[in-house]
């Protein structure tokens, strides 16, 4: 079998440092012999290529699996593959690669995120997960958007790609209207940029059911890390005939998903009888005028 030929071929070298450089793929290993000597292979990809899965090309992490003829796979691949062998169509079983695991407890990656550290193979997966140089998801909630970057990459997109509106300034007065809000349907109305004190801020107002009731929510969102965000606050206000209702908290960063945002009800929440009843008239439509101001704590 080849591909475990090489596998054995590494395993037997007891490499001290294996490092990895994902840029290029290239590998530099280091061998040390009987004698102590040190002995510097030339750059290679074999051992990257060995540890990238073959149908998803990401790379691999125990349990790696193995047909009889050698071939590698991920555990994710392996249930989708109906336990066939996608290079030789052989059965694959439940071998482990062994070697190939224990190939990777040697070496040593940066991460891919560009934050400059280098990482056991095993612990990069999770550092990226949270690395604070990740890509944002966008944070438009009216369309399943794909889209990932970073802070001015994310603003051009929301101006370009979903048309949102931008304004400059710390204070805002917004006015939402709606003919017939009794469609309540869990759609995003609005969402409204702001540039205050340099940075980026998305204000949501939508209507969605909690529970049984039709209500509205307004909140604000930090385009920025958690530890960033808690630098400011913000106000809501909302009312009419002598009456109102404020809020006052702490915007959530953007690596909190607009859902889980809104169903925390982490925000300004008017119940539509309150909201028609503020709006006036025959109560057949939405009128809204959300006021709202964002702060820096010192």
């Amino acid at each position: 079998m080849t591909r475990g030929g090489v596998c054995k071929e590494v395993i037997e070298s007891h490499p001290k440092i294996l490092r990895h450089d994902v840029g290029d793929k290239s590998i530099n290993i280091t061998k040390t012999s009987r004698a102590n000597e040190k002995h510097t292979m030339p750059s290679t990809n074999v051992v990257y290529e060995l540890l990238e899965c073959p149908m998803c090309t990401k790379l691999m992490y125990p349990p790696i699996h193995q047909c009889p003829n050698g071939h590698t796979l991920c555990s994710n691949c392996k249930s989708k593959v109906h336990n066939c062998c996608p290079s030789c169509h052989s059965e694959l079983g439940n071998i482990r690669c062994l070697a190939l695991e224990k190939v990777a407890e040697s070496l040593e990656l940066p991460c891919r995120h560009g934050c400059h550290d280098i990482f056991p193979y095993y612990s990069k997966l999770k550092h990226e997960q949270n690395c604070r140089f990740r890509p944002y998801n966008c944070p438009y909630a009216g369309s399943k958007c794909s889209v990932t970057g970073d802070i001015s990459n994310l603003v051009a997109h929301l101006k370009n790609d979903h048309n949102v509106d931008m304004h400059d300034g710390c204070t805002f007065n917004h006015r939402y209207v709606k003919s017939n809000p009794h469609e309540v349907e869990n759609a995003t109305w609005m969402l409204t940029v702001f540039n205050c004190y340099g940075r980026q801020f998305c204000l949501h107002f939508e209507a969605f059911q909690l529970g049984m009731a039709p209500v509205y929510i307004s909140f604000l969102r930090f385009i920025g890390e958690d530890n960033e965000a808690k630098n400011f606050s913000y106000s809501l206000e909302v009312g009419g005939y002598g009456r109102k209702l404020t809020w006052q908290g702490v915007p959530r960063s953007i690596r909190d998903s607009h859902q889980k945002i809104r169903d925390s009800q982490d925000g300004l929440i008017i119940p539509r009888k309150l909201a028609l009843f503020f709006s006036g008239g025959n109560r057949k439509e939405l009128k809204l005028r959300v006021i709202g101001r964002i702060w820096k704590e010192q």
